[in-house]
């Protein structure tokens, strides 16, 4: 499409050349010319009926219908309206069916806005207006106005059902991109020498999902783990490990428990003066590269690197580390950047910077000449902006981090390292994990609950639910527990991203293994018995196939219009999130879409069968593409959200 509409472009130029041949003068030469000409504009015309019919075929990648009435609307409102600028353009999917499959319902702000400049105008007579004005197109049946404007659309049919075909033959394709941009997502980032803890376990989940959705649609993802791998806490445990194990650097340390390590470190820091000074002379030979505190500080990490790994393999997480140590050297830069530019103020010793419309300035260099968070997020943001040359950073952290990332991100702008209107630098907050009793999520004794001990309890919880459903009676051993993995980690990781994430989320086994309402645990089963249908009339990939290719998809009953209609609103729900990244509206609709599914199979046959012998004697072959199409775009959701399905549970 993008390669047509420039050799358009191009075309049409060099026939305006053509027009205004220059003091030629050779008769022989303007022959060719106009030959040229008549072959130019024959190419043109060829080329512009191929744009129509690829938009009209939609290519093999999914329509966003909703976008695609944008347009339909836009150019109808543009045509009805020339004078009104920025004319509001709003269409949704129609709550009733009997109203029709979509509204426009731009009428009503339109007359709104007329009314402003001192034109009194009806709504009504304006959505008139843009109805008459509706430019020829594929998809829409009828228009109706109802009530005080609202224009409401009535897809056609047959246009649905192609899209369908198009849906089963190629596959769930995202929706083509202009183009391919840089993505960078900075998400989980625990601390070293510290449990990973619940907070930590919302942004690995939340990060990973808004990864998968921007690789799906094509961008190039950049996962970075900026873990707290660095600053003064490594001054005290590795005086300690000097201490405990003082042949650290020929034998490797048998630090099993590193919280424990942790915390005796930080009681001889307290406690013994001595201790304390060392650790801060650690400090000091560590900021200087001193190889022999480069090497304990690396077995460190690899302990905690070790742990971390553990959570990620369970819930399948891809992700690079590049911690706070990496912009060690490149701070120094900054500092001197804000300073040379004239940014930097002092305060008690301390250098600070004023955002304009900030209340808070950063910290840039403390009084004992330290850097603060506040130094290197600076740091990471600048080489996220000239390095890696990101056109979208997203943040993944708790709401309480939100003002400091708005501070930091004025500051960026303040110093002319990125533009808002071209570049999305945004910070994604979420909520506090609460337990049942709504106070912060604890374990009994009041520590952090360790994550490892949550994936494992999940996975118990899991069990016994497969086993109340006498699944450990039909399943092999390594389907059952290839089930008690998917539904134990599917139903932790949906639970947190089904609720907004802005609110806070309260964590209940219960709630997430019920499998009824919306939950992973009822979308697997749902799946599991959607993808079950084909095999149980014994119809194979291939005769799906060969259907897909052969048959139509009739929708001519009411479950079955409403289903397809729900399948193809898959691309304007990934539309949405990639607006506000907010995914529970995905799993809103993965919900919706089966208990449509439900709906339309109970009454709707796909296959009947001999009431005696339980044969079947009747397959409903477009029904069964229905059941395949659904199948698959449940897949790609879960895909999308992480989820790992089982073909058999």
């Amino acid at each position: 499409g993008l390669n047509t509409e420039l050799e358009i472009h191009s075309l049409t130029a060099e026939l305006e050349s053509l027009k205004n041949p220059q003091g030629l003068g050779l008769s022989s030469h303007l022959d060719g010319l106009r030959e040229e000409n008549a072959k130019l504009k024959y190419r043109l015309n060829v080329l512009k009926r191929s744009l129509q019919e690829e938009r009209s075929q939609c290519s093999k990648t999914m329509m966003n219908i909703n976008q695609r009435l944008q347009e339909i609307f836009g150019e109808a409102i543009r045509e009805a309206c020339p004078d009104l600028e920025n004319p509001p353009l709003a269409v949704t999917p129609n709550q009733q069916a009997k109203f029709g499959d979509y509204q426009c319902n731009s009428a009503m702000a339109m007359a709104q806005m007329m009314k402003s400049k001192g034109l009194k105008v009806n709504p009504r007579q304006i959505a008139e207006n843009i109805q008459q004005n509706i430019p020829d197109n594929e998809l829409i049946e009828k228009t109706e106005i109802a009530g005080p404007g609202f224009i409401n659309v009535h897809l056609k049919r047959s246009f649905v059902s192609k899209l369908l075909t198009n849906l089963l033959l190629n596959g769930v394709q995202p929706p083509s991109l202009e183009s391919k941009k840089k993505v960078v997502v900075d998400f989980s980032s625990p601390n070293i020498a510290k449990e990973m803890h619940v907070g930590h376990l919302r942004s690995t989940i939340i990060g990973d999902s808004m990864c998968r959705l921007f690789e799906f649609l094509g961008y190039d993802v950049l996962r970075l783990n900026h873990v707290g791998d660095w600053g003064t806490q490594f001054g005290m445990l590795i005086a300690h490990l000097q201490d405990k194990f003082p042949n650290y650097l020929t034998v490797s340390p048998p630090i099993g428990d590193l919280q424990a390590f942790y915390k005796e470190s930080k009681k001889r820091f307290d406690e013994e003066e001595d201790f304390k000074k060392r650790a801060y002379q650690c400090v000091v030979k560590l900021q200087s590269k001193d190889p022999a505190f480069i090497k304990g500080w690396n077995l460190i990490c690899d302990v905690s690197r070790n742990e971390f790994q553990k959570v990620y393999n369970c819930l399948d997480i891809q992700i690079i580390e590049r911690g706070e140590s990496f912009y060690q050297e490149k701070m120094t830069a900054v500092v001197k950047e804000f300073e040379a530019k004239g940014l930097v103020e002092m305060d008690e010793g301390r250098k600070i910077v004023f955002a304009p419309g900030q209340q808070i300035p950063l910290t840039v260099v403390k009084s004992d000449g330290g850097y603060t968070y506040d130094t290197s997020d600076l740091a990471a943001l600048r080489h996220r902006l000239f390095d890696e040359k990101a056109d979208i950073i997203i943040y993944v952290t708790d709401s309480g981090q939100g003002t400091h990332f708005q501070v930091v991100f004025a500051a960026a702008q303040m110093i002319g390292w990125y533009d808002p209107n071209v570049t999305r630098v945004e910070h994604a907050g979420f909520g506090v994990v609460l337990g049942e009793d709504k106070k912060k999520f604890k374990t009994r004794s009041g520590d952090t609950v360790r994550l490892m001990d949550l994936l494992d309890e999940g996975l118990k919880r899991s069990m016994e639910k497969l086993k109340e459903k006498d699944r450990d009676k039909v399943l092999s051993t390594e389907d059952l527990t290839k089930a008690q993995r998917s539904v134990a980690f599917g139903c932790i990781k949906y639970a947190d991203l089904s609720h907004n994430r802005i609110n806070d989320y309260v964590f209940s086994f219960d709630k997430m293994l019920d499998d009824r309402g919306n939950t992973a645990a009822y979308l697997l089963y749902a799946f599991t018995r959607i993808r079950s249908i084909a095999r149980l009339a014994n119809i194979d990939e291939a005769a799906l196939r060969k259907a897909a290719e052969t048959t139509e998809v009739l929708l001519e009953h009411d479950k079955e219009w409403k289903l397809g209609k729900c399948l193809l609103r898959f691309p304007e729900i990934l539309q949405k999130i990639l607006d506000d990244l907010l995914l529970h509206t995905l799993c809103d609709y993965l919900y919706e879409l089966a208990t449509t599914f439900t709906e339309f199979y109970d009454s709707c046959y796909c296959i009947e069968k001999d009431r005696q012998t339980g044969e079947v004697v009747k397959v409903n072959m477009w029904r069964m593409l229905l059941c395949d199409a659904t199948a698959a775009i449940m897949a790609k959701g879960f895909d999308i959200l992480g989820i790992n399905p089982v073909s058999r549970m």
